[in-house]
């Protein structure tokens, strides 16, 4: 949302923009690191970083500072408080149950994609699908169904000057060819990602829609290429899935 200068807390922001500055390719900041991370002088991220630490949500060893556990208060309380998961999540075991594959809901916060429930039942779980991780939108099956139900005026938006990172051999990163990879998936209202964003990993999802017909989420599955390729996730699991999105509308 956008709101007016007047009301924005630009020392709130700015604490935040350092607090987001610490991620799995840098969990140790200093003063100089940070400033660069959030845009800050040396000086500001300093004060920032000495009293988020005061605070309790970092910790610091005089010189390096990391993230303290009490930053996943707000990631407990979103779980505990948010509508979403609990109403998805009955239905994540029961399909895990059901077909012993590993499903996860998913929303997008940007330029990722972040877990919100996955199944209680793992048969296969790729790096880093735990509960409230991040993936890179354009790699994942879900972030690309998400992306997809944007507004083409949208999604050019979002698509105009961006470089598509490559994570492994198979990523499609070419404008043009993501282009069309997001239209078929507006097509066929799902989305298979082959080892895009981690080899040795199949990712199948379907969009989640409320009663107004909005995406508000995405239901995906993961799993073995040497257990299920893409014909056999399309033919045994994506009609499983796409009845749940359909329960589950009146829900969400």
């Amino acid at each position: 949302m956008s709101i007016a200068k007047a009301d924005l807390i630009e020392g709130m922001a700015k604490g935040m923009s350092v607090l987001e500055s610490f991620d799995t390719e840098r969990q140790r900041l200093n003063a100089t690191l940070a400033a660069q991370r959030a845009g800050l002088t040396r000086a500001a991220a300093r004060r920032h970083l000495l009293t988020l630490a005061h605070l309790g949500y970092l910790e610091t060893d005089g010189s390096y500072f990391w993230l303290a556990p009490k930053v996943l208060r707000f990631s407990g309380s979103y779980l505990a408080s948010a509508r979403l998961p609990r109403a998805i999540q009955p239905t994540l075991n029961r399909l895990a149950a059901q077909t012993g594959e590993s499903f996860s809901a998913v929303v997008r916060d940007g330029d990722e994609v972040v877990i919100v429930a996955r199944s209680g039942t793992l048969r296969m779980l790729a790096y880093g699908l735990h509960l409230g991780a991040r993936l890179p939108v354009h790699a994942t099956s879900t972030g690309r169904v998400l992306l997809a139900a944007e507004t083409r005026a949208a999604f050019t938006a979002w698509m105009k000057g961006r470089a598509l990172p490559r994570l492994t051999l198979h990523t499609v990163t070419e404008p043009r060819r993501f282009r069309e990879v997001i239209a078929q998936v507006r097509r066929l209202d799902y989305c298979v990602a082959i080892e895009e964003h981690e080899l040795g990993v199949h990712a199948l999802a379907v969009p989640l829609r409320n009663m107004q017909g909005r995406t508000v989420a995405a239901l995906n599955v993961v799993a073995s290429p040497a257990r299920t390729g893409r014909e056999a996730m399309e033919r045994e699991l994506l009609p499983a899935m796409l009845d749940a999105a359909r329960e589950l509308r009146g829900l969400l």
